[in-house]
């Protein structure tokens, strides 16, 4: 099932190029408010299955839009937290290596490499066809790709066996990063780098879990002004998703609504004012950007 949030705020499912709005639904059974967020919606779908059975009741009746007649939001603006792993996969090592004089990280052990999560702000958050707007101060600032996961229950000290049952689903994460004053040899600048406004977007919509049943065997592509500067697949993570899952909630309590994004592949690039990029996470979609220079 494919999870939106559209036009005011709505929550809805999509189902081939049709939006079928379950917020209504949901508020007339008693189990979402006037005035709800995605994060109360996703709640209620995680764990409650009343909710879900109206969901899946929605999205097979009367009423629906065309998928092109809206305006598709961020699946979710108001995430209790967004961990971002670092350098998840040795070619972006290599590469920012290369590019940027970042430590060789190749000694790390997974637990040494995932204590080096990070938070993006919720404030950057934007949706599809939103624009990136690029700093002022920067002279380079690239995107960057991820493999996103929504938690759908309340986790604490889950083993990787038991990880993937705490998701509810997944959708595409840019992780937007200034490289430029502050990021040359240096990590600890990383919230600050890559939390300006407009550097997380989130999209296009939340596919749950049941849809893919392997994270880790996915295909990642992008376009940059059509031309192709992306291709990976999730299976090359260093640390994947239940790696993520287990060292997290070792260390703290996850939440449903709580964001993990699972680091880039490499091939990020420079954006310039004017580029356009298409994402696209096999089994989830496609999502587009525009890019702006800061006036």
């Amino acid at each position: 099932m494919k999870i939106c949030h559209y036009d005011h705020n709505q929550a809805g499912v999509i189902v081939d190029d049709k939006v079928y709005n379950i917020g209504d639904a949901l508020i007339q059974a008693g189990l979402a408010r006037n005035g709800y967020t995605m994060l109360e919606i996703i709640d209620a779908l995680a764990n409650n299955p009343a909710a879900m059975q109206i969901a899946r009741d929605a999205s097979q009746g009367a009423g629906a839009v065309s998928l092109s007649s809206v305006k598709l939001l961020a699946p979710i603006t108001n995430p209790g937290s967004l961990w971002a792993a670092a350098a998840n996969y040795r070619a972006h090592q290599k590469e920012m290596i290369e590019r940027m004089g970042s430590d060789d990280r190749i000694t790390k052990t997974k637990d040494e490499l995932m204590a080096e999560f990070f938070l993006k702000t919720t404030s950057s958050i934007i949706g599809p066809n939103d624009t990136v707007i690029l700093p002022t101060i920067s002279k380079l600032v690239d995107f960057e790709c991820e493999l996103c996961a929504v938690i759908g229950r309340r986790a604490r000290k889950v083993t990787e066996d038991q990880a993937l049952d705490y998701v509810f689903g997944y959708m595409i994460c840019w992780d937007i990063s200034q490289r430029d004053p502050w990021g040359k040899g240096v990590q600890n600048t990383r919230n600050i780098r890559k939390g300006f406004d407009t550097f997380s977007a989130l999209g296009p919509w939340i596919v749950t879990r049941d849809e893919i049943d392997e994270p880790q065997n996915l295909t990642i592509k992008v376009l940059q002004n059509g031309k192709e500067t992306m291709t990976a697949h999730t299976s090359d993570m260093i640390c994947g998703l239940r790696d993520h899952i287990r060292f997290l909630t070792s260390c703290l309590t996850l939440r449903p609504g709580d964001l993990i994004t699972t680091g880039t592949p490499a091939g990020v690039s420079k954006l310039h004012d004017g580029d356009h990029l298409h994402g696209t996470i096999e089994k989830i979609g496609s999502m587009e950007l525009n890019v702006k220079a800061e006036e």
